[in-house]
């Protein structure tokens, strides 16, 4: 599922032998961050000392070097631009003074494929940075055939998509006649026909063809090229090992297939928009971005470790055509301004983001604790405690917990060892497909918090709120797998909570559901979700539903028992009994000492 690239700072000498503090009387602090990356060999460590650094309008510290960025630590070592503080909880303000993040990892802020023509078609000088598959590539494949392999080299990080090979297909929700989608549904977008009130701006509908191997030809706004090249939601980002004539080989195997009859084709990453490799944030606090706090444009094998986020505009960490990036230990928290349309959300993996690990992390009290917007080819989300997710100004709606959605074409993602309030898969933007919950504890309600914009006290038993679900998938979403996760709470979740596939009242399992009127039920998600090893605290037993009873691994990733584990119990959540041990980002956040991360990587314990 996962090639990661790892974490290998430890060992690098470090650039500057005394720290650098900030200048003080809330002078900008960012160029002289920025100046030092410059003056520091690749494969060396910034050291920031402690203290406040400012960011002014405008500024941001600039990675774009393969070093390390690291503080004394979170809570010590604080980077912030002090024009973009909260908002009060009575004043309606609803964006950052200043929309500037203050990290940015990669070679620049607004980043992008080669010939990444977005809302455009292809016009022939573009071919010196694509190539249309000659052949399918399949499944599990590690190679591919194109028309001419001249334009590629071995390390070269590039983009493999193909176009979504939508048509009307008829409308399994019955909210419109027809919805533009896959034959199989495993790609479905939010438009209709005849269009409703909250379908997403639409795209022409042309013909694909040879020249102009788009489905259709944008302005630029329309949602087909949001977060992916025009109609080609499903992709993913690779590494070459190896080019020979037409064939390219890459390091890791293709996590879907590409087909020729949907002109899959090879994208490169030049110039400016080149990959920046081996680059670091480690042991610092960083708050109040204001278009995001910390984001990762066009970065690979790269990592973010020990690391807080708060108060964010935007994304806490967000990564975009992101490859085999780590985010660790890490404590993301308490999101500025709390509401959808990408205002506060903690962590998103966007825009063909591939085999990126998130693990070990805290991410509690934002929108949405995660999304995947046409990303998430080969990823792990596994191990972190990710709670409290909440519309800031809809007390009783239970946001989307750990998941790979909120934007159609998201797929191949696996979600292991999680401590959340649900695991689910929105429709809001179209559907995601072939992802993979394991043991994961959901417990079908948030623990009981303040909504920052009212102060009120949500409380998700008290207040009845819903949706109200331990698994649940939406309508669209498509071939998804839960396997061996504890769902519910012994001694609350019970009769009173009910037990169906779909529909209003609370349950263990929502599968299908659909928030929108007439409420039908998507018949493809049940036709095609996989449901095996779930132990629940309604039935009080593990079912097997689709396949024999069987033993599981304690792993769908790591070869044996993480260090970052400690002396916990590992497998931390057992199915066969419904038994649940310690998470430790869990057990931090419970102390008290959220930062406090006492072992670290994947290393076997001892």
């Amino acid at each position: 599922m996962l090639s990661r690239g790892g974490v290998p700072s430890a060992t690098w000498p470090v650039c500057n032998a005394t720290p650098l503090v900030p200048q003080g009387k809330g002078m900008d602090d960012s160029a002289a961050i920025n100046n030092l990356i410059q003056k520091c060999r690749p494969g060396s460590v910034v050291q920031l000392g402690a203290g406040t650094f400012v960011m002014k309008q405008g500024t941001y510290v600039s990675l774009n070097k393969g070093v390390v960025l690291r503080g004394r630590g979170a809570g010590i070592t604080i980077l912030t631009n002090p024009l973009n503080v909260p908002a009060a909880p009575t004043n309606n303000v609803n964006g950052a003074a200043d929309t500037t993040p203050i990290i940015i990892m990669g070679p620049g802020r607004w980043v992008n494929p080669d010939g990444d023509a977005r809302c455009q078609g292809l016009t022939a000088y573009q071919t010196q940075y694509m190539q249309l598959l000659t052949a399918d590539g399949a499944k599990d494949a590690t190679s591919v055939t194109v028309a001419n392999g001249s334009i590629f080299s071995a390390g070269m990080i590039v983009l493999v998509d193909e176009n979504s090979g939508g048509s009307w297909q008829p409308d399994p929700v019955k909210m419109s006649t027809s919805v533009w989608a896959q034959r199989d549904y495993s790609v479905v977008w939010m438009f209709h026909d005849p269009r409703l009130k909250w379908d997403d701006s639409p795209f022409p509908i042309l013909t694909p063809s040879a020249s102009n191997n788009y489905a259709g030809i944008g302005s630029g706004s329309d949602a087909a090229c949001w977060f992916s090249r025009q109609d080609r939601p499903q992709s993913e980002i690779k590494e070459i090992a190896s080019v020979s004539g037409n064939a390219i080989t890459f390091t890791s195997p293709l996590h879907k297939a590409y087909r020729k009859s949907q002109y899959a084709e090879v994208t490169t990453f030049t110039g400016n928009n080149r990959h920046l490799l081996n680059a670091g944030i480690e042991n610092l606090t960083a708050i109040q971005g204001g278009n995001g706090t910390i984001l990762i444009n066009n970065s690979a094998y790269s990592w973010v470790k020990n690391v807080e986020v708060s108060a964010s505009w935007g994304d806490g960490i967000g990564l975009t055509d992101a490859f085999r990036v780590e985010v660790r230990d890490s404590y993301v928290h308490d999101m500025a301004w709390p509401y959808p349309g990408g205002a506060g959300y903690i962590f998103d993996i966007a825009s063909g983001s591939s085999e990126v690990l998130a693990e070990n992390n805290i991410f509690v009290k934002g929108n949405k604790v995660m999304v995947a917007r046409s990303a998430g080819a080969g990823s792990v989300v596994a191990y972190n405690y990710a709670d409290d997710g909440y519309i800031a100004y809809n007390n009783n709606w239970q946001e989307i917990g750990v998941n790979g959605s909120h934007m159609v074409g998201s797929h191949h993602m696996l979600f292991e060892g999680n401590r959340t309030f649900n695991l689910d898969s929105d429709g809001t933007h179209g559907g995601s497909s072939y992802n993979t919950y394991f043991r994961n504890w959901s417990t079908s309600q948030r623990s009981n918090f303040n909504n920052y914009k009212t102060g009120a006290l949500i409380s998700d038993v008290a207040q009845k709120n819903g949706p109200y679900r331990a698994a649940g998938v939406m309508r669209y979403s498509t071939f998804m797998s839960f396997v061996g996760n504890v769902l519910g709470i012994s001694g609350v979740t019970t009769a009173a909570n009910g037990y169906a596939d779909s529909g209003p009242s609370p349950t263990i399992w929502l599968i299908g559901w659909n928030d929108a009127s007439p409420h039908t039920p998507d018949p493809t998600v049940a036709k095609t979700v996989i449901r095996d090893g779930n132990w629940d605290w309604f039935l009080q037993q593990q079912t097997w539903l689709n396949s024999p009873a069987a033993s599981l691994p304690a792993s769908l990733y790591l070869a044996c028992k993480p260090a970052f584990m400690g002396t916990n119990t590992w497998p931390w959540v057992d199915p066969s009994t419904g038994a649940t041990y310690t998470l430790p980002a869990k057990a931090r956040y419970d102390a008290g000492t959220p930062n406090a991360v006492s072992a670290t990587g994947d290393a076997c314990s001892p």
